[in-house]
């Protein structure tokens, strides 16, 4: 791992976008952070999948500090007031 700089994980079913997140995956995210916590590794944790201002919070407490919201952002109507919402889920 000390050649990575990225670790990305699939928080939905990889195939097509505006898919439910998966919970369950916040334990691979944990893990991947206690791995570089423990290693003194310095790789970002990316979640990609179902990604929004309810489930944002949940990954970045799990350990995730890059977050792809492609479906949450380009259907939204107004983009940079959605884009705040994420920023607010992070700073509740």
């Amino acid at each position: 791992l000390d050649l990575v700089d990225q670790i990305l994980i699939m928080t939905v079913n990889p195939g097509f976008g505006g898919q439910a997140f998966i919970p369950e995956m916040m334990s691979k995210v944990k893990t991947v952070a206690a791995w570089r916590k423990e290693y003194g590794h310095h790789y970002d944790i990316e979640v990609d999948g179902g990604i929004d201002n309810t489930t944002i919070k949940a990954a970045a407490e799990a350990g995730a500090n890059v977050f792809v919201a492609g479906s949450y952002l380009f259907k939204a109507s107004d983009l940079p007031a959605q884009v705040e919402t994420l920023r607010v889920a992070l700073d509740d």
